[in-house]
């Protein structure tokens, strides 16, 4: 008696196997995500500054942190080569980035009328924050002080393959190394310089907006379904480069938040807005930023409102 033999519908099968497939890849990359989760929160982060920072009391959900980048941190008479708060509402998922121009000639507790960035070189991120509170109303709970070869490696591990940017002219003067005009695919190290070349045509309004655009496009890397298992490896590599009294596991939480986040762009700010202030030469401080400081009070806060 022939024996009859069933048809093998290979189309299930395949589908089936793919299923399979991607079910254990997954499984792999969960069990890796918490492995170097588990690593990277039982490692205490540096907290250089943390005892002198008296950041205000964070009596709601949203939290502003400042955000320092530095080829020091919290050495005495350092300045910082960049100003900027972070604000992050966590029922929305929202990042607002706020860039204060270095140059702005405020009122700095203490000392009298200076540049901005002569604060953190006066009484590190405590007086900078008491600086900004003073001139622009701004509570700040939190800080970060960014070593740059983090951020160089923090790049290289999110974005192995490079950040697209258009360079509108040949930079050199003061980076190291020789950026060419036109679209490039820039690595840490290079991105690095095209954030801090100083010799800008738009003086330092240009090296801020660049500031802006290259966070906005490592967010959007970050919240890419391929960036969350990376998340514990920056966690890891940014305890050896980071300065900051952010605990690792509220870290942790606001960047598991944001990298799942799918939400809009990152909205972005320049302090002091156009029209709301005046080149000046002091002596003795040299080229500054005369702000209309209520103008730029109310740009703020219509800005973290969204009113």
């Amino acid at each position: 008696m022939a024996i009859k033999r069933r048809k093998v519908r290979w189309p299930r099968v395949l589908v089936a196997l793919m299923i399979l497939g991607v079910f254990m890849v997954g499984m792999i990359t969960i069990f890796q995500y918490i492995e170097g989760t588990y690593k990277a929160i039982n490692q205490p982060f540096k907290k250089a500054e943390a005892d002198s920072f008296h950041g205000e009391k964070n009596t709601t959900e949203e939290v502003n942190v400042l955000l320092l980048g530095s080829d020091s941190r919290g050495e005495q008479g350092a300045r910082t080569d960049t100003i900027m708060v972070a604000h992050y509402n966590p029922q929305s998922n929202d990042v607002k980035l706020i860039s204060f121009m270095r140059d702005m000639y405020v009122s700095i507790p203490g000392h009298g009328n200076q540049k901005l960035n002569a604060a953190y070189s006066f009484g590190g991120t405590e007086l900078l924050r008491q600086t900004i509170k003073t001139n622009f109303g701004l509570d700040i709970h939190n800080y970060a002080i960014v070593d740059f070869k983090g951020f160089e490696k923090a790049v290289d591990i999110l974005v192995p393959e490079g950040i697209e940017v258009d360079i509108p002219y040949e930079m050199s003067d003061g980076i190291g190394m020789t950026l060419e005009k036109g679209t490039q695919q820039l690595h840490g190290r290079e991105l690095l310089g095209y954030v801090r070349f100083r010799q800008d045509r738009l003086s330092d309004f240009g090296r801020v907006q660049r500031q802006q655009e290259v966070i906005s496009k490592l967010k959007d890397e970050a919240v890419s379904l391929n960036s969350v298992t990376k998340l514990p490896d920056l966690l890891d590599l940014l305890h050896t480069h980071i300065d900051t009294n952010i605990d690792s596991p509220t870290l942790l939480a606001i960047g598991k938040d944001v990298m799942t986040n799918q939400g809009g762009e990152m909205e972005t700010i320049r302090i002091p807005k156009d029209g709301s202030f005046e080149n000046e030469v002091y002596e003795g401080i040299g080229e500054v930023l005369e702000v209309d400081f209520d103008q730029n009070k109310e740009a703020l806060k219509e800005f973290l409102t969204g009113d």
